[in-house]
């Protein structure tokens, strides 16, 4: 039982680690957020647009320009 134990940790030391793949689904959730990001942008980009300019023309009403 005991050579299979110091197998196992002698296979576990000599592993290369997984950097890249790490690396790459970071990358995919990055772009996964990005595509959700823009979707929404997207969808409510006018409802967006809208509110914002009540508040420019409410913050330039309240400042007198």
């Amino acid at each position: 039982m005991l050579h299979y134990y110091v197998a196992f940790q002698v296979w576990m030391a000599t592993r290369k680690p997984a950097k890249g793949q790490s690396l790459i689904e970071y990358g995919l959730i990055l772009a996964l957020i990005a595509v959700f990001c823009i979707g929404a942008l997207t969808l409510m980009g006018q409802k967006i647009q809208a509110v914002l300019e009540k508040l420019t023309s409410s913050i330039g009403a309240a400042t007198g320009t």
